[in-house]
């Protein structure tokens, strides 16, 4: 029997990963433990460890790996530390990570200096600021490759990884969007207590790498936002340096009617809401990756989605006051076509679960080799 091993840090990769840990759970050929940490084990971003129990995974190990300095590198410290005691317990046989956060990071080195198989899910994308940093190196640092599309297979192997590391399987959350399992609109609002028929989406991110101007860059979309007419659902952030600029000003809209605001969303409770708005508006990859896929409009603010993947037709817009309301008297009127399905066909957990079955990924050399493009 197989061990493996998933980490997860916020919201958004666990919505990515939370159908690749239910198809193995059923397996009797694999024994799964998930290591829950970062944002899931704060109040102020809602404690969303209560998503992660509501599915009655077998093996759930929760790590504080918050640091009142909230810098990244000390946080990627005491995650290491965690998981690296967590693996000496269980020893298991693949550590399985997504994307880039620094938690991702984190299980990346911890697998690969204690030569334990690392699978990286989504790595092969570009996306702007720290984040592209961590990826690519989190990709660097895994043994196999389970990718969106034939694009991001590309980018892996120009980077000098093997064509048989890389599995092709899609984005895991489309798995999700077009499943049965999703609330319908009325029990998603009656859930989270929304008293509008039409009302947009707010996700905003701080970008590391702008940290200084973040203050300034969050005040003038909050003043936008102030000002405008629209019924809006805000979200708040990733936990990321300058996340306490963003909170701070969304105080302001907490006694407007206008307003709902919220730390967290559960998943498949967002996807309906997303799927039901008027429109999305921030930073966030889910204006770049889910709503396109439900021909949603999106306004696009800043750098942080900067080069990324794009298959929907997005305003985009700079910081300013006078962008962002120039995009929020056109959007109404702003028509989207569906999104091309470029990141799988809902089926990445089988696809994920074939992989793992066959006994060629684990034949993997452990020993990374770089192939000459």
């Amino acid at each position: 029997m197989k061990k493996i091993l998933f980490l997860t840090g916020t919201r958004a990769d666990f919505g990515k990963i939370k159908s690749l840990i239910s198809i193995l759970e059923q397996q009797p050929d694999f024994e799964v433990f998930v290591f829950v940490t970062g944002m899931h084990l704060q109040e102020i971003y809602g404690y969303t460890l209560i998503e992660i129990e509501r599915c009655h995974f077998k093996n759930v190990f929760t790590f504080e790996n918050h640091t009142h300095e909230t810098t990244m590198d000390l946080t990627l410290a005491k995650t290491i530390e965690g998981l690296s005691h967590y693996c000496k317990t269980i020893n298991p046989d693949m550590i399985v990570v997504h994307g880039d956060r620094v938690e991702t990071l984190a299980g990346a080195i911890v697998g690969s200096l204690n030569n334990i198989l690392v699978a990286h899910i989504e790595g092969g994308e570009v996306s702007g600021t720290v984040d592209e940093l961590i990826r690519h190196s989190v990709s660097k640092l895994s043994h196999i490759h389970f990718v969106s599309n034939q694009e991001a297979a590309k980018r892996l192997i120009q980077m000098g990884e093997i064509k048989e590391s890389v599995f092709t399987i899609g984005s895991p959350d489309i798995d999700i969007m077009f499943s049965d399992k999703l609330p319908d609109l009325e029990t998603a609002k009656k859930y989270y207590e929304v008293p509008f028929d039409a009302f947009a989406i707010v996700m905003f991110h701080p970008v590391t790498t702008e940290f200084q101007a973040m203050q300034e860059y969050t005040t003038a979309f909050v003043d936008c936002l102030l000002q405008d007419s629209h019924n809006y659902l805000v979200i708040f952030p990733n936990n990321d340096l300058g996340s306490q600029f963003i909170l701070d000003s969304y105080e302001r809209l907490k006694q407007n009617t206008r307003f709902r605001v919220f730390p967290s969303l559960r998943f498949e409770y967002f996807l309906t809401l997303l799927k039901n708005s008027q429109f999305i508006i921030g930073n966030s990859s889910a204006g770049i990756r889910e709503a396109p896929y439900y021909g949603i409009p999106i306004i696009n603010i800043g750098t942080r989605q900067q080069n990324r993947a794009v298959h929907a037709d997005i305003i985009n817009t700079d910081y300013s006051h006078e962008s962002i309301k120039e995009a929020l008297k056109v959007i109404d009127s702003h028509k989207v076509q569906l999104a091309t399905n470029d990141f799988g066909q809902g089926n990445s957990s089988e696809l994920f679960l074939d992989s793992l079955k066959k006994n060629d990924i684990w034949q993997l050399n452990h020993q990374k080799q770089f192939k000459d493009f």
